[in-house]
């Protein structure tokens, strides 16, 4: 019975040990995955996040896209999300909310408003910006007028549209017209909120020009009623068409907030490669078309290209210039400065981690 007793004491006392011992082991990862071989010894994160991101899907949008195709976002732990929005405004509501992690999107004053609020919503990366001689969103006439529309100032007077005001599109126009010493009281603005509905109106003769991203600037040569008129390099060389923002559950998380921006520059030198070099350009142009709303592979052949850093930086003089339009037209509720609303710090993080692009 002595024995009995003595041999249960010694398992309990055993098992004890080994309870402690484990107690006092270090919690292993939930996602031991070692650095994917691109990320330059960069690892995922320890469980999988899922980033929401808002965005139309357009050809802009490579950086999130071709990342998505290609497995770097999830190779660093990130799930995307794709959130689709009706108005810009609902998705800066949500950024500021933190209900939406990530927008990719376009200077506007209720962007800017949200900042001066002391919200962390950030402008972070570049998302489209004109390429010399090649721009992508420009100011097109009709082509009966090209003769008669030949210089800034002949654009007095005539009927031309933009998809909004107070935003991009308004001061891209404002600089088309300051360049012929007009303002938008000189000419007869429209708002046509489509831009497909533009190339209607100016295939009926209805407006004289308008405010016109691709793919619709190659639709509208193609069918023989635009001209492309003038390069945005003449009238607005610093414009930085679009943004990419970080909301409040992005920048209070700076781990994945590095992952999700190494990812991001990642994809856009890929498509850089494909576009200025020539690299892998059929892979590239297959995965924008199945993921962007442009699915004809031979537009990407014709159109002006989207211009992406492939270091991810912003145009600082364009952001500045567009933050001196809102406050000289006082649309800014309050005062913010370029540094307020632009953080580079997780562009610095992802060309520190693969390196400047060669």
């Amino acid at each position: 019975m002595v024995r009995r007793w003595c041999g249960l004491v010694s398992v309990l006392l055993v098992l004890t040990f080994l309870i402690t011992a484990c107690s006092q082991a270090p919690a292993t990862r939930v996602n031991p995955a070692k650095a994917p071989a691109w990320s330059s010894g960069l690892t995922p994160l320890p469980q999988e996040i899922v980033v929401k991101v808002g965005m139309k899907q357009v050809v802009s949008d490579a950086g999130i896209l071709i990342g998505m195709a290609k497995g770097y976002y999830q190779d660093l732990g990130i799930k995307i999300e794709p959130v689709q929005f009706n108005t810009g405004q609902e998705m800066i509501n949500q950024l500021a909310a933190g209900q939406l992690d990530v927008g990719a999107t376009v200077t506007a004053s209720g962007l800017l408003n949200a900042m001066s609020r002391d919200i962390p919503v950030k402008i972070v990366a570049d998302k489209g910006i004109n390429v010399p001689g090649q721009g992508y969103y420009r100011l097109v006439i009709r082509k009966d007028l090209a003769g008669k529309i030949e210089d800034f100032s002949d654009l007095r007077g005539k009927k031309i549209a933009v998809v909004g005001t107070a935003s991009l599109d308004e001061i891209c126009l404002d600089r088309v017209l300051a360049k012929g010493g007009l303002t938008v009281n000189d000419i007869d603005m429209q708002v046509i909120r489509a831009f497909p509905d533009m190339l209607v109106s100016l295939g009926n003769k209805s407006i004289d020009a308008a405010m016109v991203i691709e793919p619709f600037v190659t639709q509208g040569i193609a069918r023989g009623f635009v001209d492309p008129w003038k390069d945005p390099s003449e009238y607005d060389p610093e414009a930085q068409i679009a943004l990419l923002v970080y909301g409040t559950s992005m920048t209070t998380r700076p781990d994945v907030a590095n992952r999700f921006m190494t990812a991001y520059v990642k994809s856009m030198r890929d498509y850089n490669d494909a576009f200025f070099k020539n690299k892998n350009k059929g892979e590239i142009i297959a995965i924008l078309c199945r993921y962007s709303v442009i699915k004809d592979p031979e537009l990407y052949e014709k159109m002006f290209p989207t211009g992406l850093n492939p270091d991810g930086y912003l145009r600082m003089q364009g952001i500045a210039a567009d933050l001196a339009w809102y406050k000289a037209r006082g649309l800014l509720k309050s005062e913010i400065q370029l540094e307020d609303a632009v953080d580079n710090k997780y562009v610095d993080f992802a060309v520190q981690t693969l390196g400047a692009y060669q």
